[in-house]
């Protein structure tokens, strides 16, 4: 079902149409082959990097768009639901852009951001370790300070795109224990020092690599530090509430794709002389998974549209990230449910939907650190939701 969509301008709706365009003949049919053998597709990022589509939110002085939040991530739930690990991806390389576009200097934009925003660079973000995740403030990898830069040792662990990026923008360490001691680095590929692990075996999103990402002695100048040393972590907590709202547009665009390949099988599928969807277990079901989806879209772009007016939008974020991948977890295993005993099986793309779905309610800060943040928000005299 192609959905019908609000948007601002003329220049968004051929936007939205290009991406449909690009998902139908470059994205989503090699999906299912390729997620079976777990192949990265980084040709596909170059393509989508060619059509503009990797620097939407940021400005065209560096290669970019310039186009609004509420733009950029209808466009993400696009690609995601012809293709979890583009649409992902993307979110991901648009959250490692972050830094260097809100947070660089004018020259460290300059120099950086035309081939990271172009599609010639891809990038991962590098928070997470083997012992910190949800409580990233605990981050042991350490940037000791010296004469000519920076020594960088420490493992990072659940990185996307780790191995297979172009750069890699590191929360380390470079002063006392805690929050205010985490400072941000742009590490380039292949600098010496720089190591990855295996590739995880996950459940789902096969074909995005997720590597552990090690340091040992990796030497980085003094102008590799994006903002202030310091200002790390809230540089990475500023960047998180963006990537929220990526992983929300993403878990719709999958829960969409699902709702898609579910009603359709309904139409078609007949039992004791009628089609399923005529059978009101099945229609309530279906009815139930399209408003779900909505409101899911709704919430994600409430929120958008908070950030583009210069508003606060971190608590909105976190609700939208919750709600949705909660939906898309329920939503797919629905499907699979409508499909029966096909929705079971490798032949129809409604299994992998449901194992892709698991990841979206962990990755960007699990939903249980999504609630933390909305219980605290909610803890304030004024909240502000």
């Amino acid at each position: 079902m192609t959905v019908e969509r609000a948007l601002p301008t003329p220049e968004a709706h051929d936007l939205i149409q290009l991406t449909r365009e690009l998902v139908a003949k470059e994205v989503a049919p090699r999906a299912a082959a390729d997620e079976a053998a777990g192949r990265f597709p980084r040709e596909v990022f170059t393509t989508l990097g060619a059509a503009g589509l990797l620097g939407l939110p940021y400005p065209e002085e560096y290669g970019g768009a310039a186009q609004p939040q509420e733009v950029y991530l209808q466009v993400v739930e696009e690609l995601a639901a012809g293709w979890l690990a583009v649409g992902l991806g993307t979110s991901v390389h648009t959250l490692s852009c972050f830094p260097v576009a809100a947070y660089g200097s004018d020259e460290q934009r300059a120099e950086l951001l035309p081939a990271m925003l172009g599609g010639g660079l891809l990038g991962a973000y590098c928070l997470s370790e083997p012992q910190s995740g949800s409580d990233a403030a605990a981050l042991t990898t350490r940037a000791v300070p010296g004469p000519d830069g920076y020594t960088v040792d420490g493992v990072k662990a659940w990185i996307t795109h780790g191995g297979v990026a172009d750069f890699y923008l590191l929360m380390a360490r470079t002063g006392e224990p805690g929050a205010r001691g985490v400072s941000c680095l742009h590490v380039p590929a292949g600098v010496e020092g720089l190591s990855f692990g295996a590739p995880e075996h996950k459940m789902g999103l096969r074909s995005s690599p997720t590597a552990q990402v090690r340091f040992d002695g990796v030497r980085l100048p003094h102008d590799a530090l994006i903002g202030a040393e310091g200002e790390g972590f809230r540089i990475a907590m500023a960047a998180l509430d963006g990537g929220r709202l990526g992983i929300a547009a993403c878990a719709v665009g999958v829960a969409q794709a699902a709702l898609d390949a579910a009603a359709a099988y309904a139409r078609e599928r007949r039992q004791f002389g009628s089609r399923i969807v005529d059978f009101q277990g099945v229609s309530f079901m279906l009815a139930d998974m399209a408003t779900q989806v909505a409101a899911a879209r709704a919430l994600y772009l409430d929120a958008a549209r908070l950030r583009d007016a210069g508003r606060p939008y971190g608590t909105r974020a976190a609700m939208a990230k919750l709600f949705a991948t909660d939906m898309c977890m329920k939503v797919t295993t629905d499907a699979v449910q409508v499909l029966g005993g096909y929705g079971y099986v490798e032949d129809f793309p409604v299994e992998r939907y449901m194992r892709e779905a698991k990841v979206l309610q962990i990755v960007e800060g699990t939903n249980q650190i999504q609630r933390l943040v909305i219980g605290r928000a909610l803890a304030q005299e004024r909240p502000g939701l």
